[in-house]
């Protein structure tokens, strides 16, 4: 048996649309085993109830297609979630899901000597359609992704200590199809030049200088254009950047995310009580939830279960101890 603990990610980050992505400090966590046959499911938390227990259950679709990859049929499959990443909400719960059942077979998988990452990471972006929320998912921090005629690539970043991420969680949910439906085919010359120069210094805003992210996150390519489909989450957005924070629409929304920057002399620790922070909260629309949060530097973690002698040890985990 091997628990992952996978983060929920933020994708897109303003104008860098299906390349970048922000791990969070909020897990879904799945223990896997292999049995001797049959396939049991249970969901805890966030979808309890709503998600299928069954083989359409996502993060069992994506151990069966990792262990076809793998050449590996396991007899039966023991799955048990606990989860605390919003669904449906634009905090990557789908890529999570896809990337706990990959590495789990990875990582059960009896003829694997250790996880694959760059092969994980292809896989992982041919299941969830894009590498964007599966690669901060897989590698923690913030990153970068791209994709070749190989498949899928990621670049990690380190984000500048001072960030704080706190994110807008209303009650209503949206469909990333849906969201996706409402862009346009082409955009215009002087849009596509402003996302390449805001995505570039988006770059460096996270890494180097947080005092660049209100101009870093300007975007022209989605936010506008998937508005009608979150009027509340659109009109937030507007409300907070007009106060001169650093806000996007997280992923395809409807969630808000918002870059918070400590003060000089603001307690890394304990960044819920800076001043910024506080200011942030105290704009929450009636009915969603403001939760501030940290990056998660880690990403995906994979851990052999005590008590089980045919576990995989860490050291067969990779990077993923």
């Amino acid at each position: 048996m091997v628990r992952v603990r996978v983060p929920a990610t933020s994708a897109n980050l303003g104008p860098a649309f299906d390349c970048a992505g922000l791990a969070l400090s909020c897990w879904d966590s799945v223990d896997v085993a292999v049995t001797d046959g049959g396939l049991t499911v249970e969901v805890a938390g966030a979808g309890a109830g709503d998600l299928p227990t069954d083989e359409s259950h996502l993060v069992v679709r994506a151990f069966r297609a990792a262990s076809a990859e793998l050449g590996w049929t396991p007899p039966g499959l023991r799955l048990s979630a606990h989860n605390t990443i919003p669904q449906g909400r634009g905090m990557g719960s789908s890529a999570a899901a896809v990337t706990a059942g990959v590495l789990a077979a990875w990582a059960l998988c009896p003829d694997v000597a250790e996880v694959d990452e760059d092969a994980v990471l292809r896989l992982c972006s041919e299941l969830e359609g894009h590498p964007d929320n599966v690669a901060p998912c897989l590698l923690g921090g913030a990153t970068l992704s791209w994709t070749t005629a190989a498949g899928a690539r990621a670049a990690r970043l380190a984000v500048d200590p001072r960030i704080v991420p706190v994110l807008f969680v209303p009650a209503t949910t949206l469909s990333t199809h849906l969201a996706r439906g409402l862009l346009p085919e082409s955009v215009p010359h002087a849009d596509a030049v402003h996302a390449a120069g805001r995505s570039a210094l988006l770059v460096h805003a996270l890494t180097r200088d947080p005092a660049l992210l209100l101009e870093g996150t300007e975007d022209r390519l989605h936010q506008t254009q998937r508005a009608p489909a979150m009027p509340e989450s659109a009109t937030l957005l507007a409300r907070l950047r007009s106060d001169g924070h650093a806000a996007v629409v997280s992923g395809a929304g409807p969630c808000v995310l918002a870059l918070a920057v400590l003060g000089p002399g603001e307690d890394a620790v304990a960044p819920a009580a800076a001043a910024q922070v506080s200011a942030l909260q105290a704009l929450t629309p009636a009915g969603w939830e403001c939760r501030p949060m940290a990056v998660d530097p880690t990403g995906a973690v994979v851990t052999p279960r005590p008590g089980d002698h045919d576990a995989v040890s860490s050291s067969a985990l990779g990077t993923h101890p």
